[in-house]
């Protein structure tokens, strides 16, 4: 019986994955941890940051939808961290860091016009050099 070029490379293909069933079964799921502890924290805290403006901007926008006519929309901090923490499961977010965001979306939003927001009376305002991260 004479073996073709398909039926090898098909045997061997077949070879490879079960190989690399195998390893990852052996290993028990080790090759998905992240080689560099520092990489895998670096990206943590983008996420952790990316996560509290998210919820900046949800609960301004949903302030935005409550206000009534010529009212203001009255932002809080408390409001951020509960969001940050139903939506995004986080745990334990710290007020400042919640105060820091806000205060950026609510720069950036131009919310000053129609916002009323608590995020400047933390300690970590601008110009106190405490710095949010």
């Amino acid at each position: 019986m004479r073996w073709s070029v398909d039926a090898l490379v098909g045997v061997l293909v077949v070879l490879i994955a079960v190989g690399l069933v195998a390893t990852g079964v052996l290993r028990e799921g080790w090759s998905v941890r992240p080689f560099a502890a520092s990489r895998a924290r670096a990206f943590a805290q983008r996420e952790y940051a990316r996560d509290l403006q998210r919820s900046a901007d949800l609960v301004i926008a949903a302030a935005r939808r409550a206000a009534g006519e010529g009212e203001p929309a009255i932002v809080t901090v408390a409001a951020v961290v509960r969001t940050a923490e139903e939506r995004y499961g986080y745990d334990g977010v710290e007020r400042r860091h919640a105060a820091a965001a806000l205060r950026r979306r609510y720069e950036q939003g131009r919310c000053a016009a129609d916002c009323v927001t608590d995020a400047y009376g933390w300690p970590s305002s601008p110009g106190t050099g405490v710095a949010w991260w």
